[in-house]
C-alpha cells in the first residue's frame, strides 16, 4: 500500500498512519535487538515470518473471545491494526524457569513452575524495563485496578490457549511477553491485546529436545536463528517448506 506518515519506530516494528481514522499500519522489520538494544543485528526474513505468526495467533485468540488490536494482514510485512493507547506495562507470563527469572532467583533454567506466574515490567528502554508491582501500576496511574483485573484474566487465558496450541505442534511455551492498550469507541473504553505475538517475544522450546526456537538463539549466539523462526511457522502450518520468500500475499482475514 502507499507509504503513509510514520507515527512511531520501535526496535522491531514501525507504525504508520492508517488508511482510515483510528487505524495504523504496523510494519515488521528484520532488525533484532537484545538486552535492551545493547546487542543489535538482523535476522533475514524475520519481519515476514513474525507478521504471519502474529496474524495467525491474534486471529486464533480473537476466535476464543480475546479482544485484540489486529484487523487484517495487508502484505508480507504489514498489517492493519486499530490505534490504541498503549499501557506502559509489559506483562510476562512464565510457565518454566528461564531467562531473567533463572538469574534473579538462582534457579536452574528449565525447572517447571508449580503454577504460571505473571510479572509486570515498566515499559522503558532507558530504565531497562524495571520489574514493578500492581501497587506501582495503580499508584502511578498507568492502569486502574479494574484494568489490571482485565489484563490478568486475559493474560492467563492467552497462556492457556497458546500453551495448548503449541503443545499440539510439539513446542513448549516457556514464557512470553504481552502488551495491552486502551481502545476507545464512542466514549467507551476497553482493554485489548496489542503489539505482536511471535518468537521475538515468546520462549519456545522443542518438546523432545528442548531446542530453542526463539530469539534466545540470537541473544546467546546459538546460530540458525532464521531456521528456528521458520520452524515455528512451519509447525503452525503457515509457512511453505521453502521459506518466507515463497509466501503469496496478501491474504485478507475476515
Amino acid at each position: 500500500m502507499a507509504r503513509r506518515r510514520q507515527i512511531y519506530e520501535g526496535k522491531a516494528k514501525i507504525l504508520y498512519e492508517g488508511p482510515e481514522p483510528g487505524t495504523l499500519v504496523q510494519y515488521f522489520k528484520d532488525d533484532a535487538t537484545a538486552f535492551n538494544a545493547k546487542k543489535k543485528g538482523v535476522i533475514a526474513g524475520k519481519g515476514v515470518i513474525n507478521n504471519r505468526i502474529s496474524e495467525y495467533l491474534m486471529t486464533r485468540l480473537s476466535e476464543i473471545g480475546i479482544p485484540t488490536h489486529f484487523v487484517r494482514r495487508l502484505n508480507m510485512r504489514e498489517q492493519l491494526v486499530r490505534e490504541v493507547e498503549i499501557i506502559p506495562v509489559e506483562v510476562v507470563v512464565r510457565n518454566i524457569v528461564a531467562g531473567s527469572l533463572a538469574v534473579r532467583l538462582g534457579m536452574n533454567e528449565g525447572t517447571p513452575l508449580p503454577r504460571s506466574i505473571v510479572e509486570y515490567y515498566y515499559k522503558s528502554d532507558a530504565l531497562n524495563d524495571p520489574m514493578i508491582t500492581e501497587e506501582h501500576i495503580t499508584a502511578f496511574g498507568w492502569a486502574t485496578p479494574q484494568d489490571l483485573d482485565d489484563i490478568m484474566s486475559m493474560a492467563l487465558r492467552v497462556n492457556d490457549f497458546l500453551s495448548g496450541l503449541f503443545l499440539g505442534v510439539g513446542i513448549r511455551l516457556v514464557d512470553f511477553k504481552l502488551e495491552f492498550g486502551r481502545l476507545w469507541e464512542d466514549d467507551q473504553m476497553r482493554i485489548v491485546l496489542a503489539d505482536e505475538i511471535s518468537p521475538d517475544c515468546c520462549r519456545l522450546w522443542d518438546m523432545k529436545t528442548n531446542k530453542k526456537l526463539d530469539k534466545d538463539r540470537f541473544r546467546r549466539d546459538l546460530g540458525n536463528v532464521e531456521e528456528a523462526y521458520q520452524e515455528v511457522a512451519r509447525r503452525l502450518g503457515i509457512l511453505p517448506e521453502s521459506g518466507p520468500r515463497d509466501i503469496k500475499g496478501p491474504s485478507v482475514m475476515q
